[in-house]
């Protein structure tokens, strides 16, 4: 089954929200096997609608759209659909006396524009809405379904799973497509794309990478009559991936680096402590972020400035010699954590905290150490960034990842 999203709204044109219902209805339809090959936007003006809607029916055999079935009069999806298929709206009287006993129920009376939350089309069947005053539409004619539902996120999400899905999948044949994303740090994009060269071309498996704020993600896909099969149909696709990046792969799906670090924490029977200068604490949120790190993670240090950094314990020598910002200091830093909280790891992250004058060919410094029970790995990196945020965000992602890569050799450097 080919199918496109359309989502309707001015506001989304304007950019004054992000739509992240197409995103979320193009993951629940990759399970399904349905292939979505269309992705719009389109404001709220009927005429643009139904110009979008004959191209999608042209092309496809499924239609979502999302928003445009409130009671305004710029909520054209229903006229839109209706237009569509050349069929007249008419009024149901059972879903005129549900709406009106939900304002009732609120005390209040129903304003008579609402009553068009209240039609369908010969072609078309109500999905109930439980959270809201707009129900939405089923709509089968000559072998397309168009599926409309409120742009309001929480309302949609329980009407697709609720009412939608589960009309589209007793109309499906047999077959999913099934995913996997491997998670990849330590190289570049078109690194990785070199690297796995082989793979890319291949129709299924399909191998795609794409860059995401956490790394390079290396999606794997396969289209099989179950799950089952396409595991057996990615196993070895995946086998070579693993063979090619090796420890450049941190985690899978929805694993992160905080998630992967614990894990590795936990099966050697270590706990962790933190001293940061830089990223000013932010590694520290990450990890507390994290479930899973309970009696893991005991604590973290913030210090900026070196009479700051003396009084969690940082020799004033090194300080004095090799600044706050440098591998000395950065080492101390990790010994000093464990100190503070009684760990058999410390982790220090000191380096540039402006992301002024960094670049690609001009990048600011960054010195991680990790402290395993004595054992002191050191690294130097460097980080550039357009905005102070940002520059945080990556030096926390590395010192996060470098945590990683030493647990894995031991912290023997």
């Amino acid at each position: 089954m080919k199918a496109e999203i359309i989502s309707c709204g001015t506001e989304l044109l304007l950019g004054h929200i992000v739509d992240t219902n197409a995103a979320w209805l193009a993951q629940q339809l990759a399970p399904l096997g349905v292939d979505v090959y269309f992705v719009s936007q389109v404001g709220d003006n009927q005429g643009r609608v139904v110009g979008l809607l004959k191209q999608a029916w042209s092309r496809s055999d499924l239609i979502v759209v999302t928003g445009g079935i409130g009671p305004t009069e710029d909520d054209a999806t229903r006229e839109s659909i209706a237009e569509l298929l050349g069929e007249n709206m008419s009024v149901i009287p059972e879903l005129e006396t549900e709406l009106r006993s939900f304002w009732t129920r609120r005390g209040r009376e129903m304003p008579e524009r609402n009553i068009k939350q209240a039609t369908l089309i010969p072609s078309a069947a109500t999905l109930p809405n439980p959270h809201g005053t707009a129900p939405g539409w089923f709509v089968q004619k000559d072998g397309h379904i168009i599926v409309a539902m409120p742009g309001v996120p929480h309302e949609m999400f329980r009407m697709w799973k609720d009412h939608a899905e589960p009309r589209i999948i007793s109309r499906l044949s047999a077959g999913v497509i099934h995913t996997r994303i491997h998670k990849v740090l330590g190289l570049g994009e078109s690194q990785v794309e070199e690297m796995i060269d082989d793979l890319i071309h291949g129709t299924n498996p399909t191998v795609a990478t794409y860059a995401k704020a956490d790394g390079i993600y290396v999606r794997v896909s396969a289209k099989a009559p179950s799950v089952e099969g396409a595991e057996s149909l990615m196993a070895p696709i995946e086998a070579r991936l693993r063979e090619i990046l090796g420890n450049h792969i941190y985690g899978i799906d929805d694993e992160t680096l905080v998630t992967a670090c614990a894990r590795s924490l936990a099966a050697r029977g270590l706990t962790l402590a933190t001293f940061e200068a830089n990223t000013g604490g932010l590694v520290a949120s990450q990890i507390t972020d994290a479930t899973g790190i309970d009696g893991i993670y005991l604590g973290g240090l913030v210090a900026r400035t070196s009479t700051h950094m003396e009084d969690f314990g940082i020799d004033r020598a090194i300080l004095a010699r090799h600044g706050p910002t440098s591998g000395e200091a950065a080492r101390a830093m990790a010994s000093a954590a464990r100190a503070r909280f009684g760990t058999s790891v410390g982790l220090g992250v000191s380096g540039t905290t402006g992301a002024e004058g960094t670049s690609r060919q001009n990048p600011g410094s960054l010195h991680l150490a990790v402290d395993i029970e004595d054992r002191v790995a050191y690294e130097l990196g460097g980080i550039f960034g357009t905005t102070a945020a940002q520059l945080k965000g990556r030096a926390a992602l590395a010192a996060l990842d470098f945590l990683r890569r030493a647990l894995e050799r031991d912290g023997v450097n």
